[in-house]
């Protein structure tokens, strides 16, 4: 967690390259091909400017037909998170969540204003100016978890587009093989180009079944998996500014948020924020 001169947070974020992806990516395409130039073939057989325009192009136009531009664009936008990861992480949040709970229990809810510029999570800013503010705790807790729904709703229609994406790319793909293949059909007299002909046209099938199972559906899961992780993390802050605004110990507030964030095989409930279930403790 950075911190400027006054104490404030800058960002909890701990970006850096997802090698796991590049890696994966790597391993795909070169089995793939690598096993085609040990079939005795080259990569030139499967080179095919018209296969991969007709995938390409039939794949994006039908995910445009199918949904709205505001959400394409911001999958689009989203997708560089595959290759890189920006996901913040629990223990930073956790220690300047404690860094806020004992300010609080030393000078009240209001001594934490002074923060409130500093913050760089807009979803903590935006919980912890409602607690300095004044505002009822459950009105608090209904406000945040509206705001976790939404951010889950965006995030599973995002990844939904390359769902949908991975799903047409094969249809595509048969599409541009049986347009080859009726190029091969006019030329039924020369054998040679049959046979050419026939092998360029699967082409378009290999581009349409690759691109959905290598690329676009597993963007749609991993999409999926940053989201949940970034939900769970509202949570944990939502269930943290519970506690400082309930004067929770620190102590017992380490633990419960510990325990929460290591409950990595919870199940969550769509659009809620799931609460943990120990005790609140106001003992010094």
């Amino acid at each position: 967690m950075k911190r400027d001169g006054k104490g404030g947070s800058r960002g909890n974020n701990s970006s850096g390259v997802d090698f796991a992806t590049l890696i994966g990516l790597v391993i795909a395409f070169g089995g793939i091909l690598g096993g085609l130039v040990l079939e005795g073939g080259k990569v030139a057989d499967v080179t095919q400017i018209t296969a991969a325009m007709i995938v390409i192009g039939g794949t994006v136009g039908a995910v445009m037909v199918t949904t709205p531009l505001p959400i394409l664009l911001a999958a689009v936008k989203k997708s560089t998170r595959v290759l890189w990861d920006s996901t913040a992480r629990a223990e930073p949040i956790i220690e300047q969540l404690l860094r806020y709970a004992k300010e609080a229990r030393k000078g009240g809810l209001i001594s934490l204003e002074s923060e409130l510029d500093r913050i760089a999570d807009p979803f903590l800013r935006k919980g912890l100016t409602l607690a300095v503010d004044g505002a009822d705790l459950e009105d608090v807790r209904r406000i945040l978890e509206a705001e976790i729904a939404m951010a889950e709703e965006r995030g599973e229609a995002e990844a939904k587009v390359f769902e949908a994406a991975g799903g047409y790319s094969p249809t595509i793909g048969i599409i541009g093989a049986v347009l080859g293949l009726i190029q091969v059909m006019k030329h039924l007299e020369d054998i040679e180009k049959v046979g050419h002909g026939i092998a360029v046209a699967f082409v378009a099938t290999v581009y349409g079944v690759a691109l959905a199972n290598l690329v676009l559906l597993p963007i749609g899961s991993k999409l999926k998996s940053r989201l949940q992780q970034s939900l769970r993390l509202k949570e944990l802050t939502l269930e943290g500014l519970m506690c400082i605004a309930e004067g929770m110990n620190p102590n017992v507030m380490r633990s419960k948020l510990e325990a929460y964030a290591n409950d990595a095989g919870g199940k969550r409930k769509p659009g809620v924020a799931k609460v943990a279930s120990i005790p609140n403790s106001r003992v010094a």
